[in-house]
């Protein structure tokens, strides 16, 4: 495919865009690419860019913040670093391991929505990591029964202590 801006070169760089619904591609050779505005290329990484890391996670901040009662204007600062919050929306960087303890209220809804999840659950190997795996299934399960203990969900939780036994014999 031929790139669509010099029609001299071979195109290596495809670009979907997606604003408001509507689609938009485009295939650049590398040369071109690397002149194209609003794009990060590596070799040529334009930092002003609107699909730079920084940007996109101080995008995702703001919406975070927009749909919760987070005031966007909040001087927290990190006592050990001295990192502003305004400085991690900027950057999305924080600036030291204290930062996570200080911008707690701030970056964990930003990392839900960005991972999924606030827990790091890591790859394990299949075959190698089935002990592992099955330990943390126990530990999900025994936590999910005490829950439903709590909440008095007995049924559900007969069917939960039956499963936790047979995963007991299995072991």
């Amino acid at each position: 495919m031929m790139c669509e801006v010099c029609k001299s070169n071979e195109a290596y760089v495809h670009i979907t865009k997606i604003v408001n619904g509507v689609k938009q591609e485009l295939n650049l050779c590398e040369s071109c690419a690397k002149q194209f505005q609003g794009m990060a290329y590596p070799g040529n990484i334009n930092v002003n860019s609107p699909f730079s890391f920084q940007q996109l996670i101080g995008l995702i901040i703001e919406g975070v913040n927009n749909s919760s009662s987070l005031d966007k204007s909040s001087n927290i600062k990190c006592e050990k670093c001295g990192t502003t919050y305004k400085d991690f929306k900027e950057n999305g960087f924080l600036g030291c391991g204290e930062c996570y303890k200080n911008f707690k209220s701030s970056t964990i809804p930003v990392i839900k929505r960005v991972q999924g999840s606030i827990e790091h659950k890591g790859k394990i190997p299949c075959k190698q990591g089935k002990e592992i795996i099955n330990k943390r299934r126990m530990l999900e399960l025994k936590e999910e029964l005490k829950k439903t203990i709590e909440s008095e969900e007995y049924e559900k939780a007969a069917e939960i202590r039956d499963l936790i036994r047979e995963m007991e014999k299995e072991g």
